[in-house]
């Protein structure tokens, strides 16, 4: 939210003149390969291991349900308003919602690691993950399909959202 914070800042700020709008290249991070993702295993205590077991138990045994949320998206439009424009010229793609969704839960996953983490019975551990591979959902000719971002922590907005056309397209 600090870098909305700081984009409404600038929004309000005077208009910078033409040399201060070009901005200086930046190089893409090219998505990792599979040998550079970081996991770790720490064993579970015996409570845990009981809330994993009754979990799977409940999720098995029960109705699930869903909860919505509502968020005041208001600053992101705003920000992507501002924006669009620019940023389809300089990286010739659009500037969607899913990008900004995207960023907000790598950042959360690497904030709150245990989230991101998994369960792996057979060693009685929880394995975390220092990577987000994010699953996102996308139309296609044979139906939905959610093809997943792998380390999506390492992608820019730009980088997000020409993932998911290239995924898209592949779909």
């Amino acid at each position: 939210m600090k870098a909305v914070q700081s984009a409404q800042d600038r929004q309000s700020a005077p208009e910078p003149t033409a040399a201060a709008t070009t901005p200086s290249p930046k190089v893409e991070q090219p998505a990792a390969e599979a040998g550079d993702r970081a996991s770790r295993s720490e064993r579970m205590s015996t409570l845990r291991k009981t809330i994993a077991r009754r979990l799977v138990a409940a999720k098995n045994q029960t109705a699930m349900l869903t909860t919505f949320n509502e968020v005041d998206m208001s600053a992101i439009k705003n920000l992507r308003t501002l924006y669009k424009d620019m940023f389809k010229e300089k990286h010739e793609i659009g500037l969607g919602f899913m990008s900004f969704f995207t960023r907000a839960v790598c950042l959360a996953l690497q904030e709150w690691p245990a989230v991101n983490a998994m369960i792996d019975e057979e060693n009685e551990s929880l394995v975390y993950h220092d990577y987000c591979d994010i699953a996102i959902a996308v139309s296609s000719p044979r139906g939905l399909v959610v093809p997943v971002i792998r380390n999506a922590e390492k992608l820019s907005l730009a980088g997000i959202e020409k993932e998911v056309l290239q995924l898209a397209k592949k779909a």
